[in-house]
């Protein structure tokens, strides 16, 4: 059963979309803050996908703790991809 009751394909699509790209930004938080090694393929790919998504907010915020820059930075872009994701999804479904 859909997360989105009686919402249409595309809004699932939409939606699964904004899940995924928000889950490749929590994922490189997670990695940055574990300290994941950076020489490993999947860890490059996982960074250059959330700087990819996270271009217009990765320096928005000027935090003396580097970690701190990562964790909004990147935070917000998923929140915001989320947040907009889901919302166009359950207009998309209610049409």
């Amino acid at each position: 059963m859909s997360r989105y009751h009686g919402s249409s394909s595309a809004g699932r699509a939409i939606a699964v979309v904004a899940d995924i790209m928000a889950l490749i930004l929590g994922l490189w938080i997670l990695m940055y803050l574990l300290d994941a090694n950076r020489g490993n393929d999947l860890v490059q790919f996982v960074h250059d996908a959330a700087n990819l998504l996270a271009g217009w907010s990765r320096d928005l915020f000027t935090f003396d703790e580097a970690w701190a820059r990562v964790v909004a930075g990147y935070g917000l872009a998923a929140v915001v991809y989320l947040f907009i994701g889901h919302a166009i999804a359950g207009r998309v479904g209610h049409r």
